[in-house]
């Protein structure tokens, strides 16, 4: 098995996610608002799978000492780097997530849920905890139950092919896609932070997180067949789970007017 093998495997998912409903359901502020309240969790929990290989293949700890492949050391701390550490639309350092928060609050969007939600993991020291104990929809819910397990599970090539296949490698698509409706839907609406950071997003995860990605996965699987099957498993699950969360969007906004 390889990465064409794998990529092969979820063409069906990618398919779904790229051909989404939810990208045309987005068709004002408040709808654009009910999208970043809930999408920002996939933000958030995309730091901790990258956190998680951080942990799993290089050092983090002292006394240090080599751990690992070089080359996967150098890989992971790149992405690392640019993730956590980026320059935002002002030319100062910030995560992707942070950069995100901002950007939420610059067009009016509530970023009390996922405050609270963070505290609460930071109260409970359970991320398993606080995921049952909030309101989100179930289907976030499985979202991130997911993404939490495959890390508690610790194996290295599955938290990467969570990483790599449910995210980096379809980020570019994805976002372009995203980006193109809201330029169309919000021409009035100052969106310039936003629109910053998911063309971020494509320059890094196309041309360069994605082929890193890729070249990690094939550097902890290499001949092991075995691998190579839990990677692919892995990615199916994750794709599948994403697009739970997609539908989980598409849902709370059609029945936002019910709300009102």
């Amino acid at each position: 098995m390889n990465i064409e093998t794998v990529n092969a495997s979820i063409q069906t998912q990618k398919e779904i996610l790229l051909n989404h409903p939810l990208y045309k359901k987005v068709q004002n502020l408040d709808d654009l608002h009910r999208f970043l309240e809930s999408h920002v969790y996939a933000v958030w929990d995309f730091m901790s799978l990258l956190k998680a290989l951080q942990s799993k293949l290089t050092s983090t700890t002292t006394p240090w000492v080599p751990v690992g492949n070089p080359e996967i050391r150098y890989l992971i701390n790149e992405i690392v780097l640019a993730e956590e550490t980026d320059l935002n639309r002002d030319g100062k350092r910030q995560s992707h997530y942070e950069m995100y928060i901002d950007a939420m609050k610059d067009c009016g969007a509530n970023v009390s849920e996922i405050e609270s939600f963070l505290e609460n993991v930071i109260s409970t020291k359970n991320i398993f905890v606080a995921i049952k104990q909030s309101d989100l929809h179930p289907m976030i819910k499985e979202f991130l139950t997911f993404t939490f397990s495959v890390i508690e599970e610790g194996k290295p090539h599955e938290i990467a092919a969570a990483f790599t296949f449910g995210r980096e490698d379809l980020i570019p698509s994805m976002f372009t896609e995203i980006l193109r409706n809201f330029q169309n839907n919000f021409p009035d609406v100052d969106l310039s932070k936003l629109i910053y950071y998911f063309e971020r997003h494509i320059e890094l995860d196309a041309d360069e997180h994605g082929p890193m990605a890729m070249q990690m996965i094939e550097e902890l699987c290499g001949n092991n067949e075995n691998h190579w099957d839990e990677v692919k498993n892995i990615s199916i699950q994750a794709l599948d789970t994403r697009i739970g969360l997609w539908n989980a969007i598409e849902e709370l906004i059609e029945m936002k007017p019910e709300l009102a």
